[in-house]
Order: C-alpha cells, then sequence, then structure tokens
C-alpha cells in the first residue's frame, strides 16, 4: 500500500458512530463507512456509490493506465464499493475492466453492469456474449438496454436469459431528458430492476414524474452524470463550499453534488467515473457520513440555483 492508497484508505473511514438513516439506507457504523441501499425487486444490498468507467477504462493497451485502474478497483472495493457500470459503445472499457477485476482478484466480489447497444436480436445476443466474454464473466449482475435501442427485441432475449441465471438483472437506460417520456412508458409496460439516468444538481428533470414512477413501481434508480459531464466544477471553480455545507462535515465540492443526489429517498445509487485515487476518495466520501436533510437539500438546489 503505497501512501496515497492508506490516505485514501483513512478518509473512508468517518469517525461516527451512526449515520442519519434513509428509507432503505440503513445506518452504518464507522467499520461500514459506505451507505448502501435495497435493489427495491430483491432486497439486495449495495453500495450506493458505484464506478463508472465511461473515458477512463478505455485506456487500450497503456500497461501503465491499465495498472493505475487496477489500484483504483481496489480502492474501490476495499472501501466497500460494488457497483461498477461499462457498455460496450465504451471502446476498450470492458475488456480492460475485466482483466483488471481479474488481476486484482475481484471478479467474484464486483456487482458488474454493462448494456447492450444495437440493432436487432441475433446482433444482441452475440454482442451480450462478447462483453461477458470481455468482463471475463460465465453469469452477469446486471444488463441493460443501452438508450432503448431496439429495446423490445433485446428485452426478450434478457428475461429469458435472466429465467436461465445468466443475468441476475435487467435494466435499460438514457442519455437524454428527451427520452423520458418514452421510458416512462416502457416501464410501465413491462418489469425492469434498474433505470439509469442523467441526474445531478443542475439536471432534476427525471424528478418531476420518471423516478417517482420508478419508486412506486419498485424500480432501482441509478444516477450518470452526477456532475453534468464535469460542468458541475467549472460552475464553482475557486469557490468556497458553503459555510453550513462543511459545518455538517462535507469537505469537497465533489462530496456536495453526490450528496445532493444520494439524500434523495428514491435514487439508490450514483455512478461518477475517475481514474484518480484523489478523486475516488471525494466520490465515495458523497456515500459516507451525515445524509443532508431534506431542508438541507432544499438549500443546495435553491443556492445552486441562485
Amino acid at each position: 500500500m503505497n501512501r496515497k492508497e492508506f490516505i485514501l484508505g483513512s478518509l473512508l473511514l468517518p469517525l461516527v458512530p451512526r449515520l442519519e438513516a434513509l428509507p432503505g439506507v440503513p445506518a452504518v457504523s464507522e467499520r461500514k463507512a459506505m451507505w448502501k441501499a435495497k435493489i427495491p425487486s430483491s432486497g439486495e444490498l449495495l453500495g450506493r456509490v458505484g464506478l463508472g468507467t465511461y473515458k477512463n477504462f478505455d485506456v487500450g493497451n497503456d500497461e501503465g493506465k491499465r495498472q493505475n485502474l487496477v489500484r483504483i478497483l481496489n480502492a474501490f472495493a476495499n472501501a466497500g464499493g460494488t457497483l461498477v457500470d461499462s457498455s460496450p459503445m465504451y471502446g476498450s472499457s470492458e475488456s480492460v475492466l475485466g482483466a483488471a477485476a481479474s488481476t486484482a482478484d475481484l471478479v467474484e466480489r464486483l456487482f458488474v453492469a454493462t448494456k447492450v447497444w444495437t440493432q436487432g436480436q441475433q446482433e444482441g445476443e452475440r454482442q451480450m456474449r462478447d462483453s461477458m466474454r470481455k468482463l471475463n464473466r460465465k453469469k452477469l449482475e446486471l444488463m441493460q438496454i443501452h438508450n432503448l435501442v431496439d429495446w423490445k427485441s433485446h428485452l426478450r432475449t434478457i428475461a429469458k436469459w435472466k429465467a436461465e441465471g445468466i443475468f441476475k438483472y435487467v435494466g435499460i437506460t438514457h442519455y437524454s431528458v428527451g427520452a423520458f417520456a418514452e421510458l416512462e412508458q416502457v416501464l410501465k409496460a413491462h418489469k425492469f430492476d434498474f433505470l439509469q439516468i442523467p441526474y445531478s444538481i443542475a439536471e432534476t428533470e427525471a424528478e418531476r414524474r420518471l423516478i417517482p414512477l420508478a419508486f412506486d413501481l419498485g424500480v432501482a434508480v441509478v444516477a450518470n452524470e452526477p456532475f453534468d459531464k464535469g460542468r458541475l466544477f467549472g460552475r464553482v471553480r475557486g469557490k468556497a463550499i458553503p459555510t453550513w455545507a462543511q459545518e455538517i462535515g462535507i469537505t469537497s465540492w465533489a462530496e456536495y453534488f453526490l450528496k445532493f443526489i444520494l439524500a434523495s429517498d428514491q435514487i439508490q445509487f450514483v455512478i461518477p467515473a475517475t481514474s484518480k485515487l484523489e478523486h475516488l476518495a471525494d466520490n465515495l466520501r458523497g456515500g459516507s457520513g451525515i445524509v443532508p436533510n431534506r431542508e438541507q437539500r432544499s438549500k443546495m438546489r435553491n443556492d445552486w440555483l441562485a
């Protein structure tokens, strides 16, 4: 363990005897630093802060970058992280993730999610098998239909493979707010375990209808783009975190933005992406410590809009 990893581990063990609990999020002790939430369809508990692989894991054969990602995965898992999300559209990310998980001996510890993103049932089957080969998995925790692409064809295959025990859960995703109306109709008509959508302090459209619908239907919500493609940090560059937020223990803007999301009792998980240990530490703090209450969460949003 090097100095940076030691510091990371220390930061992820907040010395608090008990955390304020949210529905579905049990109070935790200092030995269980990361908040957990239940997958509504099964009751299975997962760490609320996951890890995205878009861009950061698309490193090809660069051995130095691949070894760094092994360290990232190790630190993530040692802090209680499990959910890692990828996609065949993310370049080499699936194969890099699969190799890193194997190197770190984490294949059985991670909750791996990927996606199908192609036209046609046969091509979808081929792509999903190829994803599992790249990920070094014979079974997968979560297969998601990416951006609603040919979703009816793929849903039939995924449902069949889920029944056969190849997939544990089925999900659906989209990157665009403009697709929310269609997502609503699909969720009402078919059974899904997970919904992955963009949500951040700057993009809260999903909370109008889509997130409450998922909550009512027992569908777990995964928030992607929690930093709005990094634009949130540009807006606060050079600005101090509000004093009241510092007083409740928030130490970085990343933690602030993630706690805004996870303070919702209708959003179970968030998947920020990073390849830097210090950023991972900030992200994981976003899922530990004191949970902002309803009034504090509203203040976060109002301050942002001011």
